[in-house]
């Protein structure tokens, strides 16, 4: 129910899924008044679309302590309640981040070994993507818990992209061994010694060079890493707009080269990238950015599917336990 655009958009993503996978059940949790209206204009009768009524709406802007403690029949707790029970296999939520990340470790739990959960999402890089962690769960880690990130991270990777041996970097301000501070290079040491394919320091210029599938760091540095890249695209379309548009000749070039720029902008387009991993907890919860329309959203739920098949939180699990012994 929350979100920046509200439960119109969540609905628009349910009746395309539905069309997507013939052998899928969703659940919409929220004001059943609503989505019921909702449902009817857009998706009409399907019996693989239930609705679960809560009374109450997290704000965008609420305090997490104030969603855990007094929002108890929240859209978003209902549907955690929902993992938690068996009911549903995994949550998917545009709401707010912090919110869901304390309901769901409270509701949920931690899996065995792992400290505290990390958001993980895939980015554009040559050659295909990469998977970032921590993107703003944690602005601290020790050296154990990014090792743990590190784990989480290349199963995420393994599953969504279908890589067998994904490679792991650890970001850091250099590539050489005596850079960085020293938990950094603790958990260099740490990755070292594992069986993860570590394949060294990277520095921010290496991101999107597609020479690693996953990037460890902690959530202050990811989140404003995220936010720079972010910004960076924007900032390129509108230098590249500004260009085309600046005479006749130029917006000739710019017409001859339409399919050329739309093949590129599709290639960036954020959206197919929708869809965050809340790793680390005993359940799946997939957090979508706030203001996804119906097809990024549509890209999270996707997400949330791959996780389910693959049982994500058992294959973490089972190489943390692999990993300490």
């Amino acid at each position: 129910m929350s979100g920046d655009l509200g439960a119109e958009v969540v609905v628009r993503a349910a009746a395309a899924t539905l069309r997507k996978y013939r052998n899928l059940k969703l659940i919409l949790v929220g004001d059943e008044d609503e989505l019921q209206r909702l449902v009817g204009d857009i998706v009409g009768e399907d019996s693989r679309l239930h609705i679960a009524h809560a009374s109450e709406v997290v704000g965008m802007s609420e305090p997490p302590a104030d969603a855990l403690r007094k929002k108890k029949d929240s859209s978003m707790r209902v549907s955690i309640n929902l993992v938690k029970e068996g009911a549903a296999d995994a949550c998917v939520s545009a709401g707010n981040t912090g919110a869901l990340m304390a309901t769901a470790k409270f509701v949920l739990k931690m899996l065995p070994g792992i400290d505290r959960p990390a958001i993980i999402g895939e980015l554009p890089a040559m050659g295909g993507s990469v998977h970032m962690l921590d993107l703003g769960a944690n602005t601290q880690a020790t050296a154990d818990q990014l090792f743990q990130y590190a784990v989480m991270g290349s199963i995420v990777a393994a599953d969504i992209a279908g890589i067998d041996k994904p490679r792991v970097g650890l970001l850091n301000v250099g590539a050489e061994d005596i850079k960085g501070h020293e938990t950094v290079r603790e958990a260099a040491a740490m990755l070292a010694d594992s069986t993860l394919n570590y394949v060294g320091f990277i520095e921010g210029t290496g991101l999107t060079s597609g020479t690693v599938d996953v990037v460890v760091t902690d959530g202050f540095t990811g989140n404003v890493a995220l936010k720079t890249m972010e910004g960076t695209v924007v900032l390129g379309k509108h230098y590249l707009a500004r260009a085309f548009k600046r005479n006749w000749l130029t917006k000739l070039q710019a017409l001859l080269a339409s399919s050329v720029l739309r093949q590129l902008s599709a290639e960036l387009d954020s959206r197919n990238y929708n869809g965050a991993t809340l790793a680390g907890l005993n359940g799946i919860v997939i957090k979508s950015h706030g203001g996804a329309d119906a097809y990024a959203f549509q890209h999270a739920i996707d997400t949330a599917i791959v996780e389910v098949r693959n049982q994500l939180p058992q294959q973490i699990g089972t190489l943390l336990q692999k990993e300490a012994s």
